[in-house]
């Protein structure tokens, strides 16, 4: 809701779970909810912009006036609800399909057309074969400055700055080949070359009843 012009597909899972029927109705129940929590975030917007508009001394709420009209300015685009079912690979190449055409789309996302520059292919073909090498451990974390080091030693790449490095790693972090947090501080120096790792991680970490799992531990 914070960023503008996002474009945000629903998915809907566990399809297996439910009869035809059910899939139909909770799939109109979904998006009338995300309809209706939309229609209200834009009143309540309207509000506290009118609020703060009629106030006696609406000088000193100006920067809250410029956040508020921020957020309103920012479009949401809802697409239709993708139902799947996790157990079927047909569902799961299908659900792929779906995301592809969207992101081809040039109205939903008018940069897709947008021309990088030969460096960029250049870094992210040589992470891809850093990160397959069999140094590189299977977590895939690197130290930034040691992953700047391994990059200059390509032939094509001897010149490139800290700078245009974490250019483009904030272009390849978009896209999902890797991931970088550079705005947590603890972590603005490592670079994971394998983001699937994280996933597993996170899978191990954060899951349904964990806390009664561990609980039941003697």
């Amino acid at each position: 809701m914070r960023v503008p012009n996002s474009v945000v597909l629903p998915v809907g899972t566990h399809v297996d779970c439910c009869q035809e029927q059910e899939v139909a109705e909770k799939t109109h129940d979904i998006m009338a909810r995300i309809t209706a929590m939309l229609a209200e975030r834009k009143s309540n917007l309207a509000h506290f912009i009118n609020n703060l508009e009629g106030s006696e001394e609406p000088k000193f709420y100006v920067d809250q006036w410029e956040r508020l009209k921020e957020m309103e300015s920012c479009k949401l685009t809802i697409l239709n609800l993708v139902a799947v079912n996790c157990t079927d690979h047909r569902d799961i190449r299908e659900l792929e399909a779906t995301i592809l055409k969207h992101v081809r789309n040039e109205e939903l996302f008018p940069e897709v057309v947008r021309v990088l520059p030969p460096v960029y292919r250049q870094v992210e073909a040589a992470i891809a074969d850093i990160a397959g090498s069999e140094e590189v451990a299977d977590h895939g974390m690197m130290d930034l400055q040691y992953l700047l080091s391994k990059l200059s030693q390509h032939e094509n790449l001897a010149s490139l700055s800290r700078e245009l490095l974490q250019d483009i790693l904030r272009y390849l972090h978009r896209i999902g080949l890797v991931v970088w947090y550079e705005e947590i501080k603890h972590l603005e120096s490592t670079v994971f070359l394998q983001p699937t790792f994280l996933i597993t991680m996170f899978k191990l970490l954060v899951r349904h009843q964990l806390v009664q799992q561990l609980e039941s531990i003697s």
